[in-house]
């Protein structure tokens, strides 16, 4: 196994720690898995490298759903939002708390990524209960 120094600020250092503690692994072994699942995710080249700021998580269904990058907004909440509710870019920035730019990029990423998402927006709806 390579050695690797690492220098850290405190912050995120003691945040690590604390969540290391509270798995009942050391800080190394959680550095480690840190890093493995970062460079299994970055492998997995699940992300689309022209959207640099949309990501995937994986919801309680387990499929992973394209985020808006520092938010847990679905880019599909976004689609909806523009092309069901017909909502502009700084509307939908506005009631979701996020910069506008954000919101144009997840538009965009939604064209460039329409049925995987169209299919994921069919899902949910699906889900939903019928009205009586």
């Amino acid at each position: 196994m390579a050695r690797y120094p690492l220098s850290l600020p405190n912050q995120l250092k003691q945040d690590a720690e604390a969540l290391a503690a509270g798995q009942g692994i050391s800080f190394n072994q959680f550095v480690l898995w840190a890093v493995a699942e970062k460079v299994g995710d970055l492998r997995s080249q699940i992300t689309d490298p022209a959207f640099p700021r949309i990501t995937y998580r994986r919801g309680a269904s387990g499929q992973p759903r394209p985020v808006l990058r520092g938010t847990n907004l679905r880019v599909q909440t976004i689609a909806v939002a523009a092309a069901h509710w017909r909502l502009s870019p700084a509307q939908i920035a506005q009631e979701y708390g996020v910069n506008q730019a954000l919101v144009e990029e997840a538009i965009l990423f939604y064209q460039a990524h329409r049925t995987e998402i169209d299919a994921a927006i069919a899902a949910d709806e699906a889900l939903e209960p019928a009205d009586v």
